[in-house]
């Protein structure tokens, strides 16, 4: 059916004269010819669209959406737009909300699309141009010459994915999406054949089809293993499609500054946190941790089997024309002949000559045995399956060893050196599963188990900090075995504590060590809290000072796991270096670090300190205790690995991830990292492989630089200390500003009213609840994602500014006006905090705001209302005043005119969501089902708008 003129509205193109750049949110500037791409697109789009809701709902929606969409985006509208969607019955507002939704969905793969395709086009990517900096850096004597090659060897930057609930999209409409985004993509090439043309936009217009027909909405929580399963998906894209190709490219380019790359280098690695993260969520249990590392595996050997299967089909070398094989890889033949009969009857006949296709073979062989153990949970067995990825990567070395000494050093170094980078890379697992407990979870267990022992003058859990201290600290230097050999019988909760640390030890027995390496403790506020849970895991069997049982190190310990402090407010992080220090002076928790490489993990928690003390107390004290860290580590001997546990939102540390790294103090890198990748940002960065190439790169090329090129200080020590200073008084007064805020009673009951956090956990987009057990109702039973999600969709996003106006302006009043504008120009840290804060400032809308609070808040709490507006006028003022622009975004035109188009089609889904929020919380109980699956869509649509919401 063709698209009518009332279709044709649907489309939801941008006003005439308008840029657009759907979905840029990640700043720059674009090229004109990227503009009028992205336009084509997503009004090619919004054609099929409006085709589609023709077909599905006639021409009725189409004159209400847009007349729905003209009064929103009226200034005297507001009324009139009330009253037409008090009269939208149910079905109505379900089709008014996923139309407009539809569109954001749309709008953001094309410009996904089109980001990717610009990338691609560049003529070189930032790992070579780094390359010439350390180059140049080395010739004119300011780098020691084998500094990149020592640096390189420990360097490692690991994407973590968590299952923190923001991503509102199903699989299902994503991989719609991506459909979509090859579909486009092919249709622009100018190499296709003209013939081609109506075949892809029938495609096109089916996939379309399939989006309209799709269900938006979850009909059930998700449970951990959906969570992990949602990882895979991307993950496994990424080790297929991304890592081979992108670890060359690093190779080359560090060859050009003579640093040779180890083919089992593993400068990128994964993790995950779906089916570990155990901390307020009562559905990840041990069985569910362990069922989660088996669909893991499940993944990770399909992916390697078809890195397998490619190299059988590209390691074509024959003996005939090559020349016979080492001596080394001749006996591996005849071992492998000798463990897998079976393969060797088959393949002999058509490989005989093909060795390199023969081992292949057997590697095939050994993988599907290590899936097929794996099933059936029995025993290793040496040469027939696999155990640890290292045992493949090894017979894989010894192929390319071989062939590259016969002259194929070329497919040596090429195709089989990828299938190394990749196999070492993701492993059998794809990803390092992390554990996280709380830490009172740990000396819950060991009040339960001294208690029973019956020997302390007082119990356990009456020891203030130090006793414990004293007490844990002796216990694991005696080395006596706490529970015996038969383990007496533990209450629940403390059974579930030790249950979990004994699963970690079956995993590694199962799966192999280095599938979980770090055991992240959750509030950690002393040492104590670290050592409560090394004595758990001596007495679980996971780590030793004695005799060996699992990876040997300095004076006998040995540790199968390392284990993590996570600082997550801001007493915590101030105290964060102090903390770290008594703890590696233990000389028994120093030497299980030992036992560990001498590596030591330590975790930084964006979202419950910027809920504590408002953004900017939350940036300068993570920022001041990475530097305390830093020292510390130093002064131990010990690498530094810092794991950053950014949300997608600003308010919880988001933001681009390259300026993110590079923002750190100088010397806070020396190799390892780690970062959280979270809710929508996941699909954002990585849905298309090109975008995923070039996000990964973006964050590689960061951890490069700031390990090797960000050793010392940018700037004079006289200099610091006086922006230290600055800093230091913006902060205190922001954070004075923000907790006199969160400290009115009134702030919850206006924030449930104003915001839909409620209906929130109605969207069934995560395992773990939104509130803590056991709360009062407070702020503080709230977790900081529905904090920070709930002030985003009623445009407020009141976390990621708040206070930052009080906090410039109590600076600037102290005479320091013309140190914030230097500050700003030369200090990468201050410079990313606030380019961060204007890019949310520039999505708020306190128009839009407005309607939500006066349909939805008791007058008595609306004056609230009116602190918010000050402070965001006088945080949009101070901040215009230290970049020197005349309005927010003035240096990224493009992100600006996205952010303006958008509201364009957001405003009509904030009014419905007032209007229903409205009828749906008068009702009670007694509300129409239909209403709230509105309501949900329209929290579905508004987050699609926005993208980074939580």
């Amino acid at each position: 059916m063709p698209c009518s003129s009332s279709s044709e509205r649907i489309t939801l193109t941008p006003p005439p004269g308008t840029s657009q750049d759907p979905g840029g949110f990640s700043g720059g500037v674009a090229s004109g010819a990227r503009h009028a791409a992205v336009r084509a697109g997503v009004r090619r789009l919004g054609i099929l669209l409006g085709e589609s809701l023709t077909r599905y709902e006639g021409e009725d929606l189409f004159t209400l959406v847009e007349r729905v969409r003209m009064l929103a985006r009226s200034e005297d509208g507001g009324a009139e737009l009330a009253a037409v969607l008090d009269e939208v019955d149910a079905p109505q507002a379900i089709l008014l909300a996923r139309a407009f939704a539809a569109y954001f969905q749309l709008a953001n793969i094309t410009e996904q699309l089109h980001r990717a395709r610009e990338i691609s086009d560049r003529p070189r990517g930032r790992l070579h141009t780094l390359a010439d900096r350390i180059a140049a850096a080395v010739a004119d004597g300011t780098l020691n010459p084998g500094l990149p090659g020592e640096v390189m060897g420990r360097l490692q930057l690991r994407p973590v994915f968590t299952a923190h609930p923001t991503e509102a999209s199903r699989r299902s409409v994503l991989d719609t999406l991506r459909g979509i985004a090859d579909l486009l993509d092919a249709s622009d090439d100018p190499r296709r054949p003209a013939a081609d043309d109506e075949r892809l936009a029938r495609r096109l217009a089916e996939l379309v089809d399939v989006l309209w027909q799709t269900d938006e909405l979850r009909i059930e929580r998700p449970e951990p293993t959906d969570e992990a399963r949602a990882a895979t998906y991307y993950l496994e894209s990424i080790a297929t499609e991304v890592v081979g190709d992108l670890l060359e490219d690093l190779d080359t380019a560090l060859a050009r500054i003579g640093v040779d790359l180890p083919a089992t280098a593993r400068p990128l690695a994964f993790g995950t946190w779906a089916g570990g993260d155990r901390d307020g969520n009562p559905n990840v249990t041990p069985a569910v941790t362990l069922e989660v590392l088996n669909l893991q595996h499940e993944f990770g050997i399909r992916v390697l089997t078809a890195t397998v299967d490619r190299l059988i089909r590209e390691l074509t070398a024959s003996t005939r024309v090559v020349g016979e094989i080492n001596a080394d890889l001749r006996a591996a033949l005849a071992a492998d002949r000798a463990a897998l009969p079976e393969v060797y009857d088959r393949f002999i006949r058509l490989n005989a000559e093909e060795p390199y296709r023969l081992r292949c073979s057997y590697i095939l062989a050994r993988l599907a045995g290590t899936r097929a153990r794996l099933a059936a949970g029995t025993p290793h067995v040496p040469g027939r399956d696999y155990l640890r990825i290292t045992e493949l990567v090894d017979e894989l070395e010894l192929m390319r060893v071989s062939l590259a000494a016969g002259n194929g050093g070329l497919v040596a170094d090429g195709p089989l050196l990828r299938a190394i980078r990749t196999a070492n890379t993701v492993g059998l697992s794809l990803a390092t599963l992390d554990i996280r407990e709380h830490a009172d979870a740990h000396h819950a267990a060991l009040s339960a188990i001294y208690d029973h022992l019956g020997e302390l003058d007082v119990r356990y859990r009456d020891l203030d900090r130090a006793a414990r201290l004293t007490l844990l600290s002796t216990e694991l230097a005696g080395r006596r075995p706490l529970l015996g050999a038969v383990p007496p019988p533990l209450p629940e909760r403390a059974a579930r504590t030790f249950e979990l640390l004994t699963t970690v030890r079956q995993a590694l027995d199962r799966y192999g060590d280095g599938v979980i390496e770090s055991y992240i403790v959750s509030m950690t506020r002393g040492v104590d809290d670290i050592l409560a849970v090394v004595v758990l895991a001596r007495e679980a069997g996971l780590v030793g000072l004695g005799a060996p049982g699992g990876t040997s190190g300095t004076g006998g310990a040995w540790a199968r796991i390392g284990f993590v402090p996570l600082f997550e407010t801001v007493t915590e992080l101030r105290a964060a270096g102090a903390l770290l220090d008594r703890l590696l002076a233990d000389p028994s928790y120093r030497a299980l670090v030992a036992a560990r490489g001498d590596v030591q993990e330590v975790m930084l928690g964006y979202s419950d300190s910027s809920k504590d003390a408002g953004i900017t107390a939350s940036q300068w004290e993570i920022h001041k205790a990475q530097r305390e860290l830093r020292d510390t580590a130093r002064a131990h001997g010990v690498v530094l690995r810092l794991f950053h546990g950014r949300g997608g939102s600003v308010g919880r540390g988001g933001g681009p991830s390259g300026e993110a790294i590079l923002a750190q103090p100088y010397g806070t890198l020396d190799g390892p990292i780690k970062v959280t990748e979270q809710g929508e940002v996941i699909s954002d960065k990585y849905i298309l492989p090109r975008l995923a190439r070039q996000n990964l790169e973006i964050a590689l090329s960061a951890v490069v630089e700031a390990s090797i090129l960000h050793r010392t200080s940018r700037q004079s020590e006289r200099v610091l200390l006086g922006w230290d200073g600055t800093m230091t008084a913006v902060a205190d007064a922001a954070r004075d500003t923000y907790r006199s805020l969160v400290a009115e009673p009134e702030l919850v009951p206006f924030f449930l009213a104003a915001t839909p956090v409620e209906e929130l956990g109605n969207l069934n987009i995560g395992s773990r609840p939104a509130r803590r057990p056991g709360g009062t109702g407070g702020l503080a039973d709230l977790r900081a994602i529905p904090w920070v999600f709930g002030w985003t969709q009623s445009r407020i996003l009141l976390p990621g500014w708040f206070g930052v106006g009080s906090g410039l302006a109590a600076a600037r009043a102290a005479g320091a006006g013309d140190e914030l504008a230097e500050m700003y120009r030369s200090w990468h840290f201050f410079r990313t905090f606030l380019g961060n804060v204007q890019m949310t400032l520039a999505k708020s809308d306190l128009a839009i705001a407005r309607r939500y609070v006066s349909t939805l808040v008791d007058p008595a709490r609306a004056g609230l209302f009116d602190v918010i507006r000050a402070e965001h006028e006088r945080t949009v003022r101070e901040v215009l005043t230290v970049t020197g622009q005349d309005e927010l975004l003035q240096t990224a035109p493009v992100l600006r005119h996205t952010l303006q188009v958008r509201d364009a089609y957001l405003a009509p889904l904030h009014a419905l969501q007032v209007s229903l929020l409205a009828r749906t919380r008068a009702a009670g109980d007694g509300a129409d089902p239909r209403l709230r699956r509105g309501l949900l869509l329209t929290i579905n649509g508004i987050a699609a708008g926005l993208r980074n919401t939580g």
